[in-house]
């Protein structure tokens, strides 16, 4: 584990390869699972907010949903996550391209301009989990079988998890956290030699 301000990070981030390959998964992380997509509390009130000017960009099973049951639910656990369009199906925001890739209708709400909220973080950072405790975060590597195309792309291209979720990881922690855990990887890069 690697410590940096309020944060344990494993040691995967550095040490596992990953870049997304949509071509092969579809965006299944999107479809797949049991709930939506985690979100942090203060994402409620902003998944409300963007609605409106999300909607053009959903399927109508994803606005029948969120219509129904609200933008956000409370999952079994009692974690707040985004609206399914049923149970089992994917996330209420998904849209499907004309490949059949599922895309987020906030993230292509943002690159129009319509929002400024890309979309929630857990779904920014993913293959990352924050698991929040009171006095820091544990940042972790998730694994998930259907993302066995994006190790493999990640291992031929040689990108560790960190490097490929810069912006995100960046946003959510800020520039000097990020390149602190810079400095650390290339660290042991140079002890490893």
């Amino acid at each position: 584990m690697i410590a940096i301000g309020k944060t344990l990070i494993s040691d995967d981030l550095l040490d596992k390869k990953f870049v997304c390959d949509l071509n092969a998964c579809k965006g299944e992380c999107c479809v797949a699972g049991d709930s939506g997509a985690p979100l942090d509390k203060e994402e409620l009130p902003l998944l409300e907010e963007v609605f409106p000017k999300v909607k053009p960009y959903m399927t109508k099973k994803g606005i029948k949903a969120v219509e129904k049951n609200g933008p956000w639910v409370k999952d079994s656990d009692g974690d707040y996550t985004t609206t399914l369009v049923s149970e089992g199906a994917e996330c209420a925001f998904v849209f499907f391209d004309e490949n059949k890739i599922a895309k987020c209708a906030i993230e292509a709400a943002y690159n129009d301009k319509k929002v400024k909220w890309r979309k929630p973080i857990s779904c920014y950072l993913y293959p990352v989990r924050i698991d929040k405790h009171k006095t820091y975060d544990a940042v972790n590597y998730h694994r998930w079988n259907i993302c066995k195309p994006a190790c493999e792309c990640g291992a031929k291209l040689n990108v560790p998890v960190f490097m490929f979720l810069k912006e995100p990881l960046t946003a959510k922690y800020g520039k000097e956290w990020f390149n602190e855990l810079l400095k650390v990887y290339k660290l042991r890069k140079a002890e490893a030699k």
